[in-house]
Parts: C-alpha cells; sequence; structure tokens
C-alpha cells in the first residue's frame, strides 16, 4: 500500500501508506440541512473518516456549503447524470467528488468537473458498480466480469487523464464478493491509484457483514485497499461500526477485541447476553485491549489466555483472569461488574 500514489479529502490522507479510512454515506435528503447534519454528527461520533452525501438536485448541492461549517469530517459529494451538480457541489465546499465519468454525459462535461476540481484542489473518485459498465464492455467480455469492471475503470481514468486530471480514486463494487474480490486485485496489480473498498448492495446487516467482511476482509489481508465502505440496508452508523470492526479483525485499527466461546452442554453461566453486554461496555471505553468471556472452565481461562482481561462461568459462580491467571471467584451477578472495575483499575495503572 505504501507504493500507490495518494489524493486528500480535505485533510484525511487517502492511500500512499496512509491508515485505512472508514467511510458511510448519509441516508437522509442532503437538501435537508438540519437532518443530514445530525446525521453526519453521528457517524462522526461513531469513528467515521469521511462522509458522503447525495447530491440530486441543485438544492443538496447548495446545502454542502451550510453542512462544511459544523462538519468535523471531510464530506464527499456523490454525483449521477448531471455534471453541473459536480460543478456547483465542488463551489459549495464539497472535499472530494464521486462520478461515474460514463454517465456523466460526454467529454465536454467530463472536462468541467476535470477543470473545476483542479482550480479548487479536490480528487475524483470513479466509482464503477457492476451495473454501470458500458454495453461495448460487456459485450466484449460476455457479461460482468472482474476483466470488463477493471476495463470500466481504465476507460473512466482515461476519460479524465484526457483532460490532465489524475488526482484519482477508484472503486470497482459489485454485489458478488468473489467478483469484487478479483477485480480490485486486478486494479491493484496493474495500477497504483488509491482503492475504495466495497461489496456494493451488500443486502440487510446481518448477509451485508458477511459479505464485505468477505470481500474488504479478504482485500485488506492482502495488503489491497486504502479506504472502505460496508454498504449495508440499515442505519449509516451500523456502517461504521462494520467497518471499524473488519479493520479490527485484520490487524489495521486499534482497538477493543471481544473473545468469546460459542456455548455448548457444558457453559455454567448465560453466555450470550453476558458477551452482548460486555462487548457494549468495551465499545463506551475507547481502549486498545482484548477481553474474552467463557462459558466455562474449559475455555477459560486456558484457551483465553492472550486475552489481557476475561471471565469463565462456573456452577453458581465465575472466575475473573488476567492474561490466563485467575485473580478471584464472583458470583455470577457480579462477574461483569466486577470485570469492568479490574479493567478500569489496570489501565489506569499501565
Amino acid at each position: 500500500m505504501s507504493s500507490r500514489r495518494c489524493i486528500y479529502a480535505g485533510p484525511v490522507k487517502i492511500g500512499g501508506g496512509a491508515p485505512i479510512t472508514v467511510q458511510s454515506m448519509t441516508t437522509v435528503k442532503t437538501s435537508d440541512i438540519s437532518a443530514a447534519a445530525a446525521q453526519i454528527k453521528l457517524l462522526e461520533e461513531a469513528g467515521c473518516d469521511i462522509v458522503r452525501v447525495a447530491v440530486p438536485d441543485e438544492a443538496a448541492a447548495n446545502a454542502i456549503f451550510e453542512l462544511k461549517k459544523n462538519s468535523g469530517v471531510p464530506i464527499v459529494a456523490d454525483i449521477h447524470f448531471d455534471h453541473k451538480l459536480a460543478i456547483r457541489a465542488a463551489e459549495a465546499g464539497a472535499d472530494k467528488i464521486r462520478i461515474n465519468p460514463g454517465n456523466i454525459g460526454g467529454g465536454d462535461k467530463v472536462r468541467e468537473i476535470a477543470g473545476v476540481c483542479t482550480k479548487k484542489g479536490l480528487p475524483i473518485r470513479i466509482g464503477v458498480n457492476g451495473g454501470s459498465i458500458s454495453r461495448a464492455i460487456l459485450e466484449r467480455h460476455g457479461g460482468v466480469t472482474a476483466e470488463a469492471m477493471y476495463d470500466s475503470a481504465i476507460e473512466h481514468i482515461s476519460l479524465l487523464n484526457m483532460y490532465d486530471f489524475d488526482d484519482i480514486c477508484v472503486s470497482v463494487k459489485a454485489s458478488s464478493a468473489p467478483l469484487t474480490i478479483a477485480a480490485y486485485r486486478l486494479l491493484s496489480e496493474r495500477t497504483d491509484y488509491p482503492l475504495h473498498l466495497g461489496v456494493t448492495e451488500a443486502g440487510t446487516e446481518y448477509m451485508g457483514l458477511v459479505k464485505s467482511a468477505v470481500g474488504i476482509g479478504t482485500l485488506l489481508s492482502e495488503g489491497i485497499g486504502d479506504t472502505i465502505r460496508v454498504s449495508l440496508t440499515a442505519q449509516p452508523e451500523r456502517e461504521v461500526k462494520a467497518g471499524l470492526a473488519i479493520l479490527r479483525a485484520v490487524g489495521l485499527r486499534e482497538g477493543y477485541e471481544l473473545i468469546s466461546c460459542p456455548s455448548c452442554g457444558r457453559c455454567g453461566i448465560d453466555l450470550i447476553p453476558i458477551a452482548e453486554s460486555v462487548e457494549k461496555r468495551l465499545a463506551g471505553l475507547g481502549m486498545n485491549l482484548t477481553v474474552a468471556v467463557m462459558g466455562c472452565a474449559v475455555n477459560g481461562p486456558g484457551e483465553a489466555a492472550q486475552a489481557d482481561y476475561g471471565i469463565a462461568g462456573g456452577a453458581g459462580e465465575g472466575v475473573l483472569f488476567k492474561r490466563g491467571r485467575i485473580i478471584k471467584k464472583v458470583p455470577v451477578d457480579m462477574l461483569i461488574d466486577e470485570l469492568f472495575l479490574m479493567i478500569e483499575s489496570g489501565e489506569s495503572k499501565r
């Protein structure tokens, strides 16, 4: 990743070895400034690094000026079909423009967008989706394939390059995780543009997270990708939570990690609600540590010895342990509170 070129969305660096950033998109009308600003604030508080807003009309483009006043994160304008909206969004203060040059209306219009973005110092993300590939490319490849998506991206890059614009980030998203992985591998091998990762139209929160973890997680594990967006049919802050979790899982973002066993007939505590409660409280601490919630003495603390702190269930009581060493036994109904007392006490002494 360090050998890739970089772009800047406002002050946020994408590519060039910078930390992987997490993006999401607002779901309210951008022209509803109070609602959009509130949602941007929620996303920022959830840990979102960059927020994209839909710009379907002039009112939405103009709203960016007001949204920028109180936003603590860069704002990306999402444009389709109307090049004038891209120009207006850039003039209103957008930090980055997302377009599909193929549906923006021809070379002259792409040249106008490239001109204003050059003047304003704004990057452009070329967003190729499986459903946005030209008929000519589809016919050449016999359908939506990784090579077809790659060719579509290169066609759009060449169009911007024709107008001396190269401050570009690229995405090649499909709703299929394997197809997405294959397309990004081609882009990574053959270009050095920063890559925006995502599995598009991935589905509801459960299925979308599974597909995104497979697609995005596989690519990140191979060193591919510079910024990510987890697309879920859910509230956008859930996308941010999922994106952060994927980054933590592949070792690219610090934060808490919860280890918990799947439970079985040996389990001595009501494991599921306890694990869920521990995870919720960990999310609010903002600490970089590993915590284990284990159901019995077989799984904990031995199998969770790598955890900084943990609890394990027993017959009517549980144990607290720290890096595999049992600290004390406590009643089951005190396990969670005692765990967090131990965490807060131990962390404060580091």
